[in-house]
């Protein structure tokens, strides 16, 4: 299973490390802007130094970054997991590796808990897909709802691990976007937009009957 690696590597870029890590502390992200700048896919943006644990942003181009990233930050939670997609996308999460990931996560830990929010339930209801098989029988541990109402959100897709780990995907149509696992300030930025809509999106009964 591959993971991603978060060690620290000089960055060719400091200014583009500087102008993303300010961005991202304030809970902001400019894709466009960012990819001027010269980067090797998949490489290590910024390090903050200072700190007992390093905050590295990492900007992903493909799929395969992006399941990495997923991977790494999925199995980085310890006692929340909380996901922000369109439609379960299978390429990302009816994955053997985050599969394994998520049922280690709820086996082992007594109040591990993993919370799905999906922007369009259609394709759900439609296909089959294993996580949501595995939600059928760990109902207690992960609990997955549709978003009632068309919510702002700065990013078409992102995982949280607690609040300190993220990984989130600007357009829906794209495996670009940006992961870091230890980045508290905008992790906890997404949680509290996660938040408000997962308390305004009860289960509705077609989902509910899909669960079952």
């Amino acid at each position: 299973m591959t993971h991603l690696a978060l060690k620290s590597t000089p960055d060719p870029y400091p200014r583009r490390a500087q102008v993303t890590e300010s961005r991202l502390m304030n809970g902001e992200f400019d894709f466009n802007r960012l990819t001027q700048w010269p980067s090797t896919p998949g490489s290590a943006t910024a390090d903050t130094s200072g700190t007992h644990e390093q905050s590295q942003i990492r900007v992903i181009s493909s799929l395969e970054e992006m399941r990495a990233a997923v991977d790494a930050v999925a199995g980085g939670a310890q006692r929340l997991m909380s996901l922000y997609t369109p439609d379960l996308e299978p390429d990302l999460y009816d994955q053997n590796s985050f599969l394994e990931i998520v049922k280690r996560f709820v086996l082992a830990r007594r109040f591990a808990k993993v919370r799905v929010l999906l922007s369009d339930s259609g394709r759900l209801l439609r296909d089959s897909n294993r996580f949501v098989a595995m939600g059928r029988r760990l109902t207690s541990c992960i609990d997955i709802r549709a978003v009632v109402a068309p919510a702002r959100q700065r990013a078409c897709g992102y995982l949280i691990a607690d609040d300190r780990a993220i990984v989130y995907r600007v357009h829906s149509d794209r495996w670009d976007g940006v992961a870091d696992l230890n980045n508290p300030p905008v992790a906890r930025q997404y949680l509290d937009e996660f938040d408000e809509i997962w308390h305004a999106s009860a289960p509705d009964e077609q989902l509910r009957q899909a669960l079952r």
